[in-house]
């Protein structure tokens, strides 16, 4: 193993139309995401992966939620791959959710709206 320490890594810019056709981007359960360790402030932070991102480059992205510092802010980070500064941490147990199949998976449900008067129908309260 080596004594060295590695430089912190190099935050990545989000993906723009000027370059190219949109990433293919994979996403896991919550509960079963993998992590990467990232090295900053002279430590390996863990960093459980949000997604991951294949540009048609041919470029590897993650997108990581980690504290950076080790005080419990955890911040959104997007990382190019590979870079010394990263590493893996863990591999994920279950496969990846991705493709229109499972978007129904990853957008947020609207909640049905209650039966009844709406807030304009309802008698005032108060006197």
């Amino acid at each position: 193993m080596s004594s060295e320490t590695p430089p912190e890594p190099v935050e990545a810019r989000p993906w723009r139309p000027d370059d190219g056709p949109e990433p293919k981007v994979t996403m896991w359960p919550h509960r079963s995401r993998p992590a990467l360790a990232v090295w900053s402030h002279g430590k390996w932070r863990n960093a459980p992966v949000m997604a991951r991102q294949d540009w048609a480059d041919g470029r590897v992205f993650y997108q990581v939620s980690v504290d950076l510092r080790g005080d419990m802010s955890v911040v959104a980070r997007m990382y190019q791959w590979p870079q010394p500064g990263l590493r893996v941490a863990w591999y994920p147990s279950s496969e990846p959710v991705s493709g229109a199949a499972d978007d129904r998976r990853l957008t947020p449900r609207t909640r049905p709206r209650p039966s009844g008067p709406g807030p304009e129908e309802r008698p005032p309260t108060g006197s």
